[in-house]
């Protein structure tokens, strides 16, 4: 066998459709595409998934499926409470002092401590909010929490 004597499997290969060339062609007039309508004229026929003919689409009509954005949404720097080992005993643990020792990004966004975990010695902790499970864990260490109020206003 040499490679001039190659040839296709039988049915494998077929001529492309050439549309639009007559009707004694059987692909003449409407060429395929039907008579109206989007699909039959230049560039219809390609529309964005999801996309109803100018209708509400489904995605938009159902916003639980996909998800929102809440705008009131406060978001909140997260400490938690075995985080906090790391203050002296007795010490006031501040969001400026949390932000000093690397436990905060920022003081854009207000601090909330989160109880995970245990704290082993009395602090006084000044955040915007606690957990409840954070408040009676420093307060069993002998600590003292104080909510300082401008959560509400930051967002």
């Amino acid at each position: 066998m040499r490679q001039n004597e190659l040839s296709p499997a039988p049915g494998s290969k077929r001529n492309r459709k050439r549309v639009g060339r007559g009707d004694s062609s059987g692909h003449g007039t409407y060429s395929g595409r039907g008579i109206k309508g989007q699909k039959s004229r230049a560039g219809g026929g390609r529309m964005r998934p999801g996309f109803e003919g100018g209708q509400l689409p489904l995605i938009k009509r159902l916003p639980q499926k996909r998800g929102f954005f809440n705008i009131s949404r406060i978001e909140y720097s997260v400490v938690n409470i075995n985080k906090l080992n790391i203050f002296d005993d007795g010490s006031e643990v501040t969001p400026e002092t949390l932000l000093a020792a690397g436990l905060i990004k920022s003081l854009r966004h207000p601090v909330k401590i989160l109880g995970d975990g245990d704290i082993s010695h009395s602090l006084t902790v000044k955040a915007d909010k606690f957990s409840a499970a954070a408040k009676s864990k420093i307060e069993a260490a002998g600590g003292k929490v104080e909510e300082v109020g401008h959560a509400a206003e930051a967002g």
